[in-house]
């Protein structure tokens, strides 16, 4: 089962400086038919202005990845880590029992980005933060662990979630495979670019939301660049 979520049907949210699509039910966009997929919450694209951005706020319990596709987020919090993470990286905060933090375009251009949250495993323990790059020419033609729970994964950034965040980045006419297990739900989105996953056309930020297919067959339609979870 594959349900395409197409970009022009994301709930939106735009102030002046932050134009925002919602994967799933988030602030002051509700539909109940799209509050999760499994242990993934939420899965926002935001566009964030220059020298903008999400002033210092509060989160608990909660696994949130920033893959940033353009430009760059800088980010502090309580417990005094601070840092740029630029388009193609990735960073992740294990908000645990509870932490402050601040997410800022400190850039001259606009910054977009896919926000990622995933359920933890368990509630509380002692928050964390961590960055690290990704080049894309070694995530070309097949899925990278980009942040993950499993123990092998061990290029990718922890996270206390029994998923796995992955990317790719394929040229026209690539295909990339992925084995999804029984049971599992999977999340896929396309940052750039447009690809058939399972011979379903999936256009630049379109979404689609997956279970009960064994085996996943992304193929480039175009020059193109994929994010995907895989979550219980």
């Amino acid at each position: 089962m594959i349900d395409h979520r197409p970009a022009g049907k994301l709930g939106r949210f735009q102030n002046d400086w932050l134009n925002a699509r919602y994967h799933f039910s988030f602030a002051d966009w509700y539909d109940p038919s799209r509050m999760g997929w499994g242990d993934l919450r939420v899965w926002n694209d935001d566009e964030i202005a220059p020298k903008m951005g999400f002033g210092a706020h509060g989160h608990a319990d909660m696994e949130i990845i920033t893959y940033v596709r353009k430009g760059a987020i800088s980010h502090r919090d309580s417990l005094g880590n601070s840092g740029r993470t630029a388009a193609g990286d990735v960073q992740v905060m294990s908000a645990g029992a509870g932490i402050r933090h601040a997410e800022i375009n400190a850039e001259d251009e606009t910054t977009t980005l896919f926000q990622i949250w995933i359920q933890p495993t368990s509630r509380g323990g002692a928050p964390s933060w961590g960055a690290r790059e990704f080049p894309k020419g070694a995530r070309a033609g097949a899925f990278v662990p980009l942040a993950s729970g499993r123990a092998e994964d061990t290029d990718a950034l922890p996270i206390r979630a029994d998923a796995r965040v992955l990317g790719a980045s394929l040229k026209a006419g690539d295909t990339a495979r992925y084995e999804l297990a029984p049971g599992r739900h999977a999340y896929l989105a396309t940052a750039a670019g447009s690809v058939e996953v399972n011979g379903l056309t999936l256009e630049t930020r379109d979404g689609a939301a997956i279970k009960d297919e064994a085996v996943l067959e992304v193929r480039a339609l175009a020059d193109a660049e994929v994010v995907l979870v895989d979550t219980r």
